[in-house]
């Protein structure tokens, strides 16, 4: 593995302060607050340790209640709601300085057959090799980038995220809000399934939110923009997914507007398995006081 995802790995296996209380160490991507995507991680992590582990997670839906500070841990208290024959419910509070920055629910269930159908198909699109990773056509464009943008262009990131589409003009054209994006762990992993979904939603993270400023022109890098996730769901449709393997995110945003922006995703494996789902709606406010 990389530094970096070794790193993410260690840090998503929580300190156990007491019982259903558990602490994380974060992890600075450079942005300007904590990423997101930890704190869904780490927040599944902590429900999933105080659930039978022949329990699988299927679903999840999160609200970022204030901005994280990344150098500084972060506090996960997990509420056991309930434990039924089938079912096994979480609710999870994340702390930092005495206050809440975000709660999510978490439902798990036993293994069960039954119907199975899958009406979407994955969208045909190149393969990733040959393509270039996000980090890769950042560093591309540090010419272009403004000051704060090249310095976040040297972060290492756990996850390699390979766009299908790039854009390639600076400044950005507008385009449709439709992304395609290969994305897979930045090495090999433990054979943990519960370790593969944390960092499946770890990356949910990635991309989601930003498919909502394609057209307009304009990036999470601006200086003016103010982005941000507010609230995050996501359902694991199959159990035995692989994060080290590579997986296409195909995103699109059908709604913005009152400084926020709609966005849904469809996982799928290189065998065309729709293994997840995810929606999200986020902060996309225009600041001029701030460029």
């Amino acid at each position: 593995m990389s530094r970096v995802l070794d790193e993410l790995v260690a840090l998503l296996s929580l300190e156990t302060i007491e019982e259903n209380l558990f602490r994380g160490v974060s992890q600075d991507l450079g942005l300007r607050q904590l990423f997101g995507g930890q704190v869904i991680g780490q927040s599944l992590s902590a429900a999933s340790q105080t659930v039978p582990a022949e329990r699988h997670m299927h679903s999840m839906h999160a609200y970022f209640l204030r901005p994280g500070d990344a150098t500084m841990p972060v506090l996960y208290q997990v509420d056991r709601v309930r434990d039924g024959g089938s079912f096994n419910t979480r609710r999870v509070l994340a702390i930092q300085k005495g206050q809440p920055i975000y709660s999510c629910s978490v439902s798990f269930q036993c293994d069960e057959g039954g119907l199975h159908h899958q009406v979407e198909q994955m969208p045909d699109v190149p393969g990733p090799e040959g393509l270039l990773s996000e980090h890769e056509l950042h560093r591309q464009r540090l010419a272009q980038q403004p000051d704060g943008g090249r310095e976040r262009a040297y972060f290492d990131i756990p996850i390699e995220v390979r766009p299908v589409n790039p854009g390639n003009a600076s400044p950005a054209q507008p385009r449709a809000p439709i992304k395609y994006l290969w994305v897979r762990a930045d090495g090999q992993l433990p054979d943990v399934p519960a370790l593969h979904k944390y960092l499946m939603a770890y990356a949910t993270d990635f991309g989601l939110l930003t498919t909502a400023l394609l057209p307009h022109g304009v990036s999470m890098w601006d200086r003016s923009m103010q982005v941000a996730s507010l609230d995050h769901a996501l359902w694991f449709h199959r159990n035995d997914v692989r994060v080290d393997d590579w997986l296409l995110f195909a995103l699109d945003s059908p709604w913005a507007g009152h400084g926020r922006g709609f966005t849904r995703g469809s996982i799928f494996n290189r065998a065309g398995e729709l293994v997840a789902s995810a929606v999200q709606e986020g902060l996309i406010r225009q600041r001029p006081d701030w460029a």
